[in-house]
């Protein structure tokens, strides 16, 4: 993107309502409109050009395809975010430098709805050139409140949580609103203020500034012994099997090709022919068992959900008291997630690339997450001033988003080793960051006894 004018005017004017505009600025506008309307998979070259009433060599003089479009678009809305967001961290006190990145956020939200929604939910939708400039976009701004938090006192207290996650959390909050176009917005700033604060202790001992892996425990007894995997094509001695065993055997092959070609290339790249290929049937058993690879990959996305849910269940009601159980529950999960790494990518990546049936499985799934919190509430060693149901959201969205960023970063994730982060994030709103902290290095020593006692032995 060329540099844009530093006066505020122009910088923080959304981009259908400036005057006398550009072939380049109709041709992302037509991209945001179009995207918001159709999705990114609708969001083509033919739609862009018709929406901006510019002709197709015109745009290719711009862009040199449909992504490059796209992704130029995230960069300039990110760019007048940025910008605000900037503009309010140097107003205010360095140790309210998240709040204020989050209140300039939703401001941005309420004040342009259509820029934010593309920025911030179908930038999700995109193919990874896309994601990578969403996730660098973040980390930009995760940037500024870093530097302001260098300025503050060791004694003064300041969000002990990743940054980035929390930023990242925020946009997925505002994208669900967004997208149900939601009239209003007034009182979010306040309550995710209050969410954020909650995380606060002395800027000199913070400890999750960063996704660092820390020491893993053994196996949750509460998985499965053996990992989901894919069943073996039957053979020769088979041939007789019953018909409904054999669909339900290649159905299920079906599946676990796709999420590992979707894994290897993305959903966008993704063809039916390389499902086909990679699960060893042929085209008439595929469209007799699924519509298409949308099918397929929302079958993929409901069993990997259905297999996380009742790993994490089962653990979290054989836990006694309500710490305990979060870990139980996280510490099932995280090593389900590493367990099955393609559906893990299903999941958490490409899930809003099928676009609205994709959405509302992950904000399906976190509403169900969600669940394990409620009991939050009722422990007696939670504070006076317990988290909001907006704060529950934002911290499920918070584990989404830390899920999300591993998961993209490793092609096979160590989600495990963020156990100890994703138990804080969840606990501290409730119990504070100290008893938090207190319990989770309980756990850790826990760990450290159980290993030293395994080499004794």
């Amino acid at each position: 993107m060329s540099p844009r004018p530093a006066a505020k005017k122009t910088i923080n004017t959304p981009l259908q309502n400036r005057r006398k505009p550009s072939q380049r600025q109709r041709l992302l506008e037509g991209m945001v409109a179009t995207a918001n309307r159709d999705g990114y998979a609708g969001a083509n070259v033919s739609a862009v050009i018709a929406e901006a009433g510019v002709s197709r060599p015109t745009f290719y003089e711009h862009f040199e395809d449909r992504d490059d479009c796209f992704v130029a678009a995230i960069a300039e809305i990110h760019q007048r975010l940025h910008a605000d967001v900037r503009e309010a961290i140097a107003a205010g006190a360095p140790e309210r430098a998240l709040v204020a990145a989050i209140e300039a956020t939703v401001a941005f939200a309420r004040a342009d709805p259509p820029d934010a929604r593309f920025l911030m939910q179908e930038s999700l939708a995109g193919v990874p050139v896309a994601l990578d400039e969403r996730d660098r976009d973040i980390k930009e701004t995760a940037k500024l409140v870093e530097q302001a938090f260098k300025q503050v006192a060791g004694n003064e207290p300041v969000p002990d949580i990743p940054v980035a996650a929390a930023l990242g959390a925020t946009h997925r909050v505002l994208a669900a609103r967004l997208r149900r176009e939601e009239p209003a917005l007034g009182g979010l700033e306040q309550e995710l203020a209050r969410w954020v604060e909650s995380y606060r202790a002395p800027a000199g001992r913070r400890r999750w500034r960063k996704l660092r892996s820390l020491r893993v425990p053994g196996r949750s007894p509460y998985l499965p012994a053996t990992a989901l995997r894919a069943p073996a094509k039957f053979g020769p001695g088979r041939a007789w099997a019953p018909s409904e065993e054999v669909a339900e055997n290649q159905r299920q092959r079906i599946m676990f090709a796709t999420a590992e070609i979707v894994q290897r290339r993305g959903y966008t790249a993704a063809t039916n022919a390389e499902i086909m290929r990679l699960a060893g049937v042929e085209g008439s058993t595929f469209y007799r068992l699924f519509a298409g690879k949308q099918d397929a990959f929302s079958a993929v996305h409901e069993l990997g959900f259905q297999y996380l849910m009742a790993a994490t269940a089962g653990a979290f009601f054989a836990a006694e008291r309500w710490p305990e159980r979060i870990w139980e529950a996280f510490r099932a999960t995280t090593q389900s997630i590493d367990d099955i790494p393609a559906f893990a990518h299903v999941a958490f990546v490409e899930a809003y690339a099928i676009g609205p049936p994709g959405i509302k499985r992950v904000e399906d799934s976190r509403a169900a997450f969600a669940i394990f919190l409620q009991e939050g509430y009722r422990y007696e060693g939670a504070h006076d001033s317990p988290p909001s149901r907006l704060a529950l959201e934002a911290i499920i969205a918070t584990v989404f988003e830390i899920v999300y960023l591993q998961t993209r970063a490793h092609g096979q994730p160590k989600t495990a080793g963020l156990l100890a982060l994703l138990v804080y994030v969840c606990l501290a709103p409730f119990i504070g960051p100290g008893a938090s902290n207190a319990f989770i290095d309980e756990r850790l020593a826990e760990i450290r006894k159980a290993r030293r006692s395994t080499r004794v032995a």
